[in-house]
């Protein structure tokens, strides 16, 4: 999945076996510091991983840092089915429920209409006073402004999912 360059097109490149497994480390890392982080998403019938979500607390400073983030990546042909925010609506309601989280943010470049989508499906609200320009990336690079999204508990408790 992180080889896929159609998966990776919102990132600075596609990784390497060594910077998947260096990535999967920091979730296990993640996970025993802060007691959460990324899972892996399987499609029931079949037990098939096809990606991940959950939250994490972000690696680099920001404007709007400390926050806890939600994030997912899926396999090229589970695109468009609805995973990315079923899994997503599972870890928002780990994290308004049993964390008791006040708010979580989403982040991505901002030519990435389908995670945008996938943000406001979940009712976070773009936040465009906070967009921002990666710190990782050049200013001039073609993905380095991003976009910042929010949800607070409470509006989660509106919407039909937080109920």
């Amino acid at each position: 999945m992180n080889v896929d360059r159609r998966v990776m097109e919102y990132f600075p490149a596609p990784l390497s076996a060594a910077e998947s497994d260096a990535f999967a480390d920091r979730i296990s890392e993640h996970q025993e510091k802060h007691g959460f982080s990324l899972w892996a998403v399987e499609l029931r019938s079949t037990s098939t991983f096809i990606g991940f979500t959950g939250l994490a607390v972000p690696r680099w400073e920001l404007p709007f840092t400390p926050c806890v983030e939600i994030g997912w990546r899926l396999a090229r042909h589970s695109w468009g089915q609805g995973y990315a925010t079923e899994a997503a609506k599972a870890a928002l309601a780990f994290g308004f429920d049993e964390l008791v989280l006040e708010e979580v943010v989403s982040f991505t470049a901002e030519i990435n209409n389908r995670s945008r989508r996938v943000m406001e499906r979940l009712g976070m609200q773009h936040c465009e006073s906070e967009d921002f320009c990666h710190p990782a990336l050049p200013p001039a690079h073609p993905l380095a402004k991003h976009v910042l999204y929010r949800l607070t508990r409470e509006a989660w408790k509106k919407t039909e999912v937080g109920k």
